[in-house]
């Protein structure tokens, strides 16, 4: 997969120059970076358990060592400086900083170590953002655990992981989902501190009554506040407001409270 560099610029992979990676004599692989011919392993996953299965796995390749298993994104980061892996498994979901945010910085800082995604579901989004931050690959975790040594051998090597067309149609989607971002964003910053204020108490539970009663307006008053939010978010019910304010961080809310609350929301994002 051709690499795009962070400033999202699609970047040439190292099997894009010579020969086809791969073929043999002046392929895309590098020379790995201890000298001896073994690919070098960063195994990166917040489930440890996890990470050190897919270790195993790879520790009975005669051509692979595992050289470190972290579980997340900024040990990933710090063991990529220290250790300079040939090849980065780095999961997306992780508390701190995420396996996106680890890649950017990882392939800033040494751009030949090549960075494979693992994810639980390849969607277009994850695929867009890990391209865009420079991954030389993505694959989903089911599929890796199949075949996960020909992945990293692959990735070493320059070889395609996702086809053409998967990433151009992916970054098309991120770009277009980005925009439908700011778009809402500017909605959400021309709500009053009032309507802000209604929406919190919504997403905390209370209702139209109470909500009244701890505003000291009318029903009709409280009517005319939320008709206005609806408007302004261009949504069609209280429920689909609460869900954009909480996911979009204009309201604070647990993830609980986000489930709930999502559940049949119908939300019109153009």
């Amino acid at each position: 997969m051709a690499r795009t560099a962070p400033d999202g610029k699609r970047a040439a992979s190292r099997g894009d120059h010579g020969s086809a990676a791969g073929s043999g004599t002046g392929s895309g692989t590098r020379a790995s970076s201890n000298g001896k011919g073994e690919i070098r392993v960063l195994i990166v996953d917040d489930q440890r358990t996890f990470g050190e299965a897919l270790g195993m796995a790879l520790g009975k390749e005669r051509d692979l060592t595992v050289v470190e298993v972290v579980t997340d994104g900024a040990a990933a980061v710090a063991a990529s400086d220290e250790l300079h892996p040939d090849v980065v498994l780095m999961d997306v979901t992780m508390p701190g900083m995420d396996g996106i945010e680890a890649t950017r910085r990882i392939k800033e800082a040494e751009p030949e170590t090549a960075v494979i995604v693992l994810t639980g579901e390849l969607g277009d989004l994850t695929v867009g953002r890990a391209v865009q931050a420079g991954a030389d690959g993505c694959l989903p975790k089911t599929e890796a655990v199949l075949d996960l040594a020909g992945a990293v051998r692959k990735a070493h090597a320059g070889e395609e992981l996702l086809d053409e067309d998967r990433v151009e149609e992916s970054l098309r989607k991120l770009r277009h989902r980005r925009q439908q971002d700011a778009s809402i964003e500017q909605r959400l910053e021309r709500l009053t501190p009032r309507e802000i204020e209604i929406l919190e108490l919504t997403a905390a539970g209370l209702s139209s009554e109470k909500l009244s009663a701890t505003l000291g307006m009318s029903p009709n008053t409280l009517r005319t506040h939320v008709q206005n939010v609806l408007t302004k978010l261009k949504v069609h019910s209280k429920l689909d407001a609460v869900v954009l304010a909480l996911r979009h961080g204009a309201i604070e809310g647990t993830s609980e409270e986000m489930i709930d609350l999502s559940d049949g929301a119908n939300t019109k994002p153009d």
